[in-house]
């Protein structure tokens, strides 16, 4: 899975022309590619994708189905609009707007209750992957944000490790660093689910680009990419996508 997550960018009419651009891209993979506007641009997204392969992802979602949350979306209305997948659990929800590993799992549950898919956002701060404890940081995430999740429902579930000390800073794990916590990651859903955490895409974010996708993703352990900044420029977007694996 390549998944453009584009942040607070894109008003909804430059929503239809990125889109419009990222359509003509020739995929020479069998990557599953989503694209995850802001939520005032999905109505525009949804309509420019119905004749697309391209999926359709959101940035967020409330676990409640309606009431009194001010600026909130539930999941009804994602999936009226073709939303496919959910971003959950972002470094940046969780540093300016207060998300926890228990809202991350509530989430978690509503989206797959409702017949969503979950992209889990884990990942360590620099202060943690300076005192050695990366592992245990992103298992603990990873393991807190599906309890209550079933083994039948766990096949849809995709995982992003997005270091917080990478996100946007131009700084990027090494190939191997990453795939050993991927693999750590992956360990620790095999520890619950058995052999169906085989099953699990598990991402890889934090500054992956059109220059160092093809490194990153040729680590057996990583399945794809959540991409930021370079998943808002057509061209880069197709050089991530059209990956040499």
């Amino acid at each position: 899975m390549i998944a453009g997550n584009w942040k607070m960018n894109k008003s909804p009419a430059e929503t239809v022309k990125l889109i419009a651009e990222l359509k003509k891209i020739q995929t020479k993979t069998n990557a599953e590619v989503v694209v995850c506007p802001m939520t005032v641009s999905l109505f525009a997204a949804s309509a420019q994708l119905k004749d697309s392969e391209i999926k359709l992802g959101a940035q967020n979602v409330h676990f409640e189905d309606k009431g009194a949350f001010t600026g909130e979306v539930n999941c009804a209305s994602l999936k009226e609009l073709g939303v496919e997948y959910v971003i959950l659990g972002h470094s940046e929800r969780r540093q300016y707007f207060g998300e926890t590993d228990e809202t991350v799992n509530k989430k978690t549950l509503k989206v797959l209750e409702q017949g969503l898919k979950p992209i889990v956002c884990v990942g360590e701060s620099l202060e943690q992957k300076q005192i050695g404890i990366t592992n245990e940081v992103v298992c603990l995430q990873t393991k807190a944000a599906l309890c209550g999740v079933t083994s039948a429902q766990i096949r849809d579930v995709v995982i992003a490790y997005e270091p917080v000390w990478a996100i946007g800073t131009g700084m990027t794990a090494t190939a191997s660093d990453a795939n050993q916590t991927i693999a750590a990651i992956r360990k620790a859903i095999r520890e619950v689910f058995g052999y169906a955490a085989d099953d699990v895409r598990i991402l890889y974010g934090g500054s992956m680009n059109d220059k160092n996708a093809g490194e990153l993703m040729s680590q057996p352990e990583i399945d794809g990419g959540l991409i930021g900044g370079a998943s808002l420029i057509a061209e880069k977007f197709e050089k991530v996508i059209n990956y040499n694996r």
